[in-house]
Formats: structure tokens, C-alpha cells, sequence
């Protein structure tokens, strides 16, 4: 049998950064729909998969209605990030200075959320950025936050 292979998938395979997988928290209705889902904020979690330890939480807008049922909804810009120190912080391997952590699609063709690592060497810092692009005109909305790595050992690209 024949089984669809993921673009994650075939990213992995030909050794490319292994992005970061949401993994659904909670959500809360912002807008009722008669016809089709609500419009709702869901919150997300994303483990770094380069940094042991820290996870980041998203919270952003998903559309509604029957536009949002079939996928064909633009859901807003919106986003807001917190990452957090969850255990103690290791890494996996030598980070480049700035790294796209996670994406993911926000409309059918042309908008996407992404999450970007940026090593603050001086602060002994790791911040994290939120924001969606378009494929003609992104947008100004983004979430900023940072999570101390303190003496753990690390090694800049």
C-alpha cells in the first residue's frame, strides 16, 4: 500500500533542519459559527528540537465557519509566544546565531507562522520570535521572548 510522505518527512531525509511539531494544549471559542467550527485562540507547545529543556507555548487565532472547516480560511496574524525553561538545558548540537524553529501554514497558499531561534551569546540568552509572512506582503505583528541558558554549555555555528 501506497502512503503519502509528509513534507516534514522528506526535509528529514535529505538532512535539512528538523523543524520543531505543535502539540495542541487548549483552545477557547472567540466567536460562535452556526454553520461549521468556531472561531477560536488555540495554544500550542513546541519542544526546541535543537535545545533540551526549553518549550515554547503559541497562542494564536484559527478561523472559524465553513471557510475554516475545509482549509481555505486565512486565520489572522496574531500571535503571542512564551518559551520556558521546563527542565535542565542541554544542547544537541553547535546553533547557528538565528534558526527557523517551526512553521506552518495560516491560509491555503500564501501565509505562514514562523518561530525563530536567535542565540544572544553576550546575554547568554536564547530568544524566540513569532510572526507570519505572506508570500507578497508579510505583516509587522510578532511576540518576542527569551529563555536564560546560564552556564550550559553551548557552541555558536
Amino acid at each position: 500500500m501506497h502512503r503519502p510522505v509528509s513534507r516534514l518527512a522528506i526535509v528529514a531525509c535529505l538532512g535539512a533542519a528538523t523543524l520543531a511539531r505543535a502539540e495542541p494544549i487548549g483552545e477557547v471559542d472567540t466567536a460562535f459559527k452556526l454553520i461549521g467550527p468556531n472561531h477560536k485562540v488555540v495554544v500550542e507547545a513546541y519542544d526546541d528540537p535543537k535545545v533540551e529543556g526549553v518549550t515554547c507555548f503559541v497562542s494564536r487565532a484559527k478561523t472559524g465557519g465553513i471557510s475554516g472547516a475545509v482549509g481555505l480560511a486565512e486565520d489572522k496574524a496574531e500571535a503571542s509566544i512564551a518559551c520556558r525553561q521546563i527542565g535542565p538545558i542541554t544542547f544537541r548540537e553547535a546553533l547557528p546565531k538565528q534558526e527557523e524553529v517551526f512553521n506552518e501554514r495560516m491560509s491555503l497558499l500564501f501565509k505562514r507562522l514562523r518561530i525563530v531561534r536567535i542565540v544572544d551569546a553576550k546575554r547568554r540568552s536564547l530568544v524566540y520570535l513569532t510572526y507570519s509572512d505572506r508570500l507578497i506582503e508579510g505583516s509587522p505583528m510578532n511576540s518576542l521572548t527569551a529563555v536564560p541558558y546560564g552556564e550550559a554549555a553551548i557552541r555558536v555555528k
